[in-house]
């Protein structure tokens, strides 16, 4: 009954003082004008507007509509300017689902200087997708992925942003420490300490140790790197790492990097997300940015 031209017309019929003003700043014909609150009069059951000579002025029901039309007009607009910037790629919210446990200390270097650039988007990080990032993905929970095992599927699209290389880091005294790198079997007498994910989805199990058949003392869990790192500097473990990340900490804790296997395990970072944002700015700006901190 009640819709958004009869707010604005009763706006700017009080802003211009009669029809024929209000008409020609609504490019509308005043015939068209009064027609249509003519319509909505009818409906209501009550007048708008009582005449005095050339003058109108509002009853009690036009008053109390643009009193409405002031609060509810101002709001319709500033919607239609929010969704404009959001298909435009200028405001929003970026919603990064993480597999990549150690990735956390990289994401906080990229969203520092994304926020920086992009004032009016808002970004959300989400850290348990250990199994369902992809379907989050498609389900639209999150925007944007940071994955080590991107899993290709119709609708979307893998961007790797850097290489890393998985070493073993281990405490300074440890008898491994001065090693360049260690075979598989070297393991089986230690303590190996991950992220909380299942084995079949840590490279040191399927690209070292299951190849040659071997499995550590004991496996633990961490879900904090400052933890877990802790806990190798006090001989309490050995770890499975990035390069970059474990060379971080070389320098606050007294712990050593050693390759895993003559040649490394080498890896890459992917930015997984839905081919159909591929126009929104500032995802597209994330993903640069991204790629640039390596």
């Amino acid at each position: 009954m009640l819709e958004r031209i009869h707010l604005t017309i009763i706006q700017a019929v009080d802003r211009h003082g009669s029809l024929t003003a209000a008409a020609k700043q609504l490019h509308l014909t005043q015939s068209a004008l009064s027609h249509t609150m003519r319509k909505l009069e009818d409906k209501l059951g009550a007048p708008i507007w009582l005449r005095e000579g050339r003058s109108l002025h509002l009853t009690q029901s036009g008053k109390y509509l643009l009193g409405i039309a002031n609060r509810v007009l101002p709001q319709l607009e500033h919607a239609e300017n929010e969704l404009k910037q959001m298909v435009q790629g200028e405001r929003g919210t970026l919603r990064i689902g993480m597999e990549c446990h150690p990735c956390y200390q990289w994401l906080l270097k990229v969203v520092s200087p994304f926020l920086n650039h992009w004032p009016d988007v808002d970004v959300d990080v989400k850290q348990k997708f250990q199994f369902g990032g992809v379907g989050a993905l498609l389900d639209y929970e999150i925007d944007l992925l940071v994955t080590p095992d991107p899993f290709y599927k119709t609708g979307l699209q893998f961007q790797p942003v850097f290489d890393y290389e998985q070493v073993l880091v281990v405490s300074s005294d440890h008898p491994l420490a001065t090693r360049d790198f260690i075979h598989p079997e070297e393991l089986r007498d230690q303590v190996l300490l991950t992220y909380p994910v299942p084995t079949d989805r840590l490279d040191i199990y399927t690209q070292f140790l299951n190849p040659a058949g071997v499995n550590p003392k004991s496996h633990k869990t961490s879900e904090t790197t400052d933890i877990m790192l802790q806990m190798v500097a006090n001989g309490r473990g050995v770890a499975a790492l990035p390069r970059w990340l474990a060379e971080e900490y070389c320098t606050k804790l007294a712990i050593a990097v050693v390759r895993l296997g003559s040649e490394g395990i080498a890896k890459q970072i992917y930015l997984g997300t839905r081919e159909s944002d591929c126009d929104v700015e500032y995802l597209s700006a994330f993903i640069e940015l991204a790629s640039s901190h390596q």
